[in-house]
C-alpha cells in the first residue's frame, strides 16, 4: 500500500538526509560506539545541513518549520543505515529539550539559548527520572530553594540521556514540599554550574554510542533568569510536552522496524536453505507476511498521529496508544526477523543484532507499556 503521507518537498529534502548521513555518520558509526561517544561536531554539521532543529524560528538562526513530517524523514534514512544511537540523540533535542526551549523560554532566553541550538554547537538533555521517581514524576525529590535573586538545587538524576555531553540540562524539581501537584518547577543548569557535577556513564546493553549518565546537585547555584516558565507549574510542563516525546518514540520505533523488516525480507531471498530461498519455504512467507500486515497497518495510525500533531490535535491519550503499541511491535517484530536471520541474527555486524539491542529501552523510557495502559484505561473509566 502506498504512503500519502509525503510530498515533493518531503522526498527532495530526504535525498538531503541521505548525503548528510553518507558523508557524516555512517564512516564514524563503529569509533562512535566503540568510544562510547558520539563527536560532537556531526551535530554542527548536521544543523548546517539542515537535519537538525528546523523548527527554530529564522530570527534565531532556524528554519521555521514545524512539519513533523521532515522529522519522519529523518528518523526512516537513519533508521536505514542502523545510526540508532546518533539518531536517539538527534531526536532527544528535537523532540524534549528543544520544545522546552521554543514554548518556555522569554525573549531574553531564547537569544541566550536558541541561537545556540539552531547551530548545532549547544547539546541539551533533559533531568526528570530520579533513582526513586522514574514514571511516578510527584516522587520527584530533587529541591531547589530560592537564595535571593538565585537557587539552590539539590538532589540526583539518574538515566539521563546526553548527559555526559550535555551543556544545558532542563531539570525539574521540588520548590515547594506543601505545593502539591504545583510544586515543582523547571531549571536550566548549565555546563559550568557550581554545584552541578556528572557521574559515571552508564553501561547499557544497546546504544553504546549514546551516552546515559547520573547527574548531582550539590547546593548547585542557579540563577533566577534560569527558570523555565512559570515557578510551580514544572509538573503541568513536563505532562504537557508528553505527546510530542512519545510521537518522537513512535516515529523511530516505526521506521526502525521497517528497515529491519526490509533488509529481513531482501535476507531470506538470498539466503538458501534446503537448495532454495527461504522465501520459497511457507512458513517464511507466512512469517513475512504477518510483519508486512502489521507494518501497513500500523503505519496508518503513526500518519494519522503526524497529520494531528500538525493540526495541534494530538491528545495525550493517543499518543499513549501509539508509543506503546508501536514500540511493542518493534520489539515483536525484530525479534522475530532475527530468528529468521538464524544463527547470522545474533553476530553484531548484522543490523538486526545490533537493533535488537539498541531498540529494547523504547518500551520503556518516555513512559513504560503499563503506564500508557494505565493512562488510557482512565480515560475509559472516566
Amino acid at each position: 500500500m502506498r504512503r500519502t503521507l509525503y510530498g515533493p518537498d518531503h522526498e527532495a529534502y530526504r535525498e538531503t538526509v541521505r548525503e548528510f548521513l553518507a558523508r557524516e555518520v555512517v564512516p564514524h558509526q563503529h569509533d562512535w560506539d566503540h568510544n562510547r561517544q558520539i563527536d560532537r561536531n556531526v551535530f554542527t554539521s548536521a544543523a548546517k545541513a539542515g537535519v537538525y532543529a528546523l523548527e527554530i524560528g529564522e530570527r534565531y538562526g532556524g528554519a521555521g518549520e514545524h512539519d513533523y513530517r521532515y522529522r519522519m524523514v529523518v528518523c526512516e534514512e537513519i533508521a536505514k543505515v542502523n545510526a540508532l544511537s546518533f539518531g536517539l540523540t538527534v531526536s532527544l533535542q528535537n523532540d524534549l529539550v528543544l520544545h522546552y526551549l521554543l514554548d518556555l523560554t522569554n525573549e531574553e532566553q531564547k537569544q541566550r539559548w536558541l541561537p545556540g541550538f539552531a547551530s548545532g554547537e549547544l547539546i541539551g538533555a533533559l533531568a526528570m527520572t530520579e533513582p526513586g521517581a522514574g514514571s511516578d514524576l510527584r516522587g520527584i525529590r530533587t529541591t531547589a530553594q530560592r537564595d535571593g535573586d538565585n537557587w539552590i538545587l539539590n538532589g540526583q538524576k539518574t538515566f539521563i540521556s546526553s548527559g555526559i555531553m550535555a551543556d544545558l540540562v532542563v531539570v525539574a524539581a521540588r520548590t515547594n514540599p506543601e505545593g502539591g501537584s504545583r510544586g515543582f518547577s523547571l531549571f536550566i543548569v548549565e555546563r559550568d554550574t557550581p554545584g552541578f557535577r556528572r557521574g559515571r556513564q552508564l553501561d547499557k546493553i544497546g546504544l553504546p554510542a549514546q551516552d546515559t549518565a547520573e547527574l548531582f546537585f550539590d547546593d548547585a547555584l542557579v540563577p533566577g533568569d534560569n527558570l523555565l516558565g512559570e515557578e510551580g507549574r514544572g509538573l503541568q510542563y513536563l505532562m504537557s510536552h508528553l505527546p510530542r516525546e512519545r510521537l518522537g518514540v513512535v516515529a523511530q520505533a516505526i521506521a526502525t522496524t521497517r528497515a529491519i523488516y526490509e533488509q529481513t525480507v531482501e535476507y531470506c531471498r538470498q539466503r538458501n536453505a534446503f537448495g532454495q530461498p527461504l522465501t520459497a519455504l511457507q512458513h517464511i512467507r507466512f512469517e513475512l507476511a504477518d510483519i508486512a500486515t502489521e507494518l501497513d497497518i500500523t503505519e496508518a495510525y503513526v500518519d494519522k498521529s503526524v497529520e494531528a500533531f500538525n493540526a495541534g490535535e494530538l491528545s495525550p491519550v493517543d499518543a499513549a496508544k501509539g508509543k506503546w503499541y508501536v514500540s511493542e511491535l518493534q520489539r515483536r517484530v525484530i525479534d522475530r526477523c532475527l530468528q529468521l536471520h538464524g544463527g547470522y541474527g545474533y553476530m553484531v555486524e548484522y543490523p538486526v543484532a545490533r537493533a535488537y539491542l539498541d531498540t529494547r529501552a523504547q518500551t520503556i523510557y518516555g513512559g513504560t507499556t503499563e503506564i500508557m495502559k494505565e493512562l488510557i484505561g482512565r480515560e475509559i473509566a472516566g
